[in-house]
């Protein structure tokens, strides 16, 4: 007898469907898995049996045959457990087949017969939804199923509960999503002293979505200011939300259910591989880039990382995606990202101007910084110098305005891009300045004719790229939001082109 029952399986964020099939046959008493399944997948076979034994059941004596189909995708991890013993359950007449034809099933099995959680169970229901069947689940991964909206989720203990609710018993009733949470709150910028001109930029960053750079001797407050940046920015929309909660259910951060509408932070070490910073691995997780979407990724000491590890994240800073490629797939993770960076301006600290303290200047700050390649480093919108704090800043009283004032502005500046594009018919949800392009880009183009002729004339001097001069165009547009303004003005220009290091004063005479 043959029994089919459906999982996923996962590339990426997408899920793909797999059919189990099973059959019993003649032959030599075997219990055999096929269909490119990994280490994991392959030891299903030993769980299953022991999850079996717990509930006072034994295999039948015949050769049973486990093909997950198709052959050639490949399979990897613990969730195909829960689908080979309900195929195995079917086939042997213990749950009624028709039961099982209108759901997909994921998770492990204990040797004692529960279901214990696995990864990945929201996108699962999203796909599971899709293909218009319901998602059977272990009990644990209920809540965050529950979260894909219309998907019928059944939510089991055990395999014993399974069979009681099949067989009409002792029914399970649906989970509800878990707690939507608001996330800690971030650190307040009326604690810096000092530093208005890092601050300056750190509010444009927030507002326009832009890329930043601080450097500046160790105790400048350069990693101080890079974990406020999160407060001064909207929480997640709910498209957003969706988006960012499934990357993260796959890689197993989602406890209790529970999503968080705070944007995230990620603050990976210097010491990080490429693997680790853009994703992969045996099984291709997700890497930082992926685990920052529709968030932050904040680099401390950033001429520490591996130069193969920073320009790695050359094309997800362009893209807003990363591809792992491998020999049998390619696997695609969305990685859009807002980058904060800070360094040190030499190996050991003290140089730059107005230190003086460094033995091997200015050779020992040009090879520090020659670390980080040029091409990275023109995909920075804001590079900024951050002086050391004196003590006549610290002397001085909290200052008047901290994280709520600068967001009310943050917001107002979005709005104001919000209100441009519903004008010009580029229906978004949250037009952001630095990911403008194509005619949005166009849209906000709007120079008067002295702010443009400061912008060729700088591009004409410095030799600005083509990448340089979009996104100049972009952060001058930020700054003008910022103030209310309506086209881009000389001085909007003018500023943009300081952040981006081309200042030179022939230019901007």
């Amino acid at each position: 007898m043959a029994a089919r029952v459906v999982t996923l399986a996962f590339q990426g964020v997408e899920a793909r469907r797999v059919d189990v099939e099973v059959q019993f046959t003649g032959g030599e008493v075997a219990f055999i898995v096929v269909g490119l399944g990994d280490k994991a997948v392959g030891e299903s076979r030993e769980r299953v049996r022991a999850a079996f034994s717990g509930l006072g059941l034994s295999l039948p004596g015949k050769r049973i045959i486990v093909n997950l189909a198709p052959a050639d995708l490949p399979k990897e991890g613990s969730h195909y457990d829960l689908p080979i013993a309900l195929a195995i359950m079917a086939a042997m007449g213990i749950i009624p087949p028709d039961r099982l034809t209108e759901w997909a099933a994921m998770g492990e099995l204990s040797l004692d017969g529960r279901i214990v959680q696995v990864a990945g169970a929201l996108p699962a229901s999203v796909a599971a939804g899709a293909l218009g069947l319901g998602l059977i689940c272990p009990e644990a991964c209920g809540a965050e199923a529950a979260w894909a909206g219309d998907t019928q989720i059944l939510a089991a203990p055990s395999l014993i509960s399974l069979v009681n609710h099949f067989r009409g018993t002792q029914m399970l009733g649906p989970p509800k999503p878990g707690a939507i949470l608001d996330g800690e709150r971030a650190p307040d910028l009326r604690d810096v002293k000092g530093q208005e001109n890092a601050k300056r930029a750190l509010e444009i960053a927030a507002a326009g979505g832009h890329n930043l750079a601080f450097t500046g001797p160790p105790g400048s407050g350069k990693s101080m200011m890079a974990a406020r940046l999160p407060g001064l920015l909207p929480p997640l929309s709910p498209a957003e939300l969706l988006e960012t909660s499934m990357i993260h259910s796959v890689a197993g951060l989602i406890a209790k259910g529970e999503l968080t509408r705070a944007r995230p932070f990620r603050t990976p070490h210097h010491s990080a591989t490429m693997a680790a910073l853009t994703g992969g691995g045996v099984r291709i997780k997700p890497g930082e880039v992926s685990l920052a979407h529709n968030g932050v990724l904040f680099l401390d000491e950033l001429p520490e990382f591996s130069a193969q590890a920073l320009d790695s994240l050359r094309q997800p800073l362009e893209t807003g995606e990363v591809v792992v490629a491998r020999a049998n797939a390619h696997v695609r993770y969305p990685a859009r990202f807002q980058l904060v960076a800070a360094q040190n301006p030499c190996k050991c600290g003290h140089g730059g101007p107005g230190r003086g303290a460094c033995g091997r200047a200015p050779r020992c700050q040009t090879d520090y910084q020659m670390k980080v390649s040029g091409p990275f480093l023109d995909r920075i919108d804001l590079q900024i110098d951050v002086p050391p704090v004196s003590a006549a800043d610290l002397a001085l009283p909290a200052p008047s305005e901290g994280t709520a004032e600068a967001a009310a502005r943050v917001a107002q500046a979005r709005d104001l891009a919000s209100e441009r594009a519903a004008k010009s018919g580029h229906e978004r949800a949250e037009p952001i300045n630095a990911r403008a392009e194509g005619e949005w880009l166009e849209t906000i183009a709007d120079l008067d004719p002295a702010a443009r002729a400061l912008l060729a004339k700088a591009a004409e001097a410095n030799g600005l790229t083509a990448r340089g001069w979009t996104r100049t165009l972009r952060l001058a547009r930020t700054i003008a939001d910022l103030e209310g303004a309506g086209p881009i003005k000389r001085v909007h220009v003018a500023e943009a082109l300081i952040y981006r290091r081309v200042g030179a004063p022939n230019a901007l005479a």
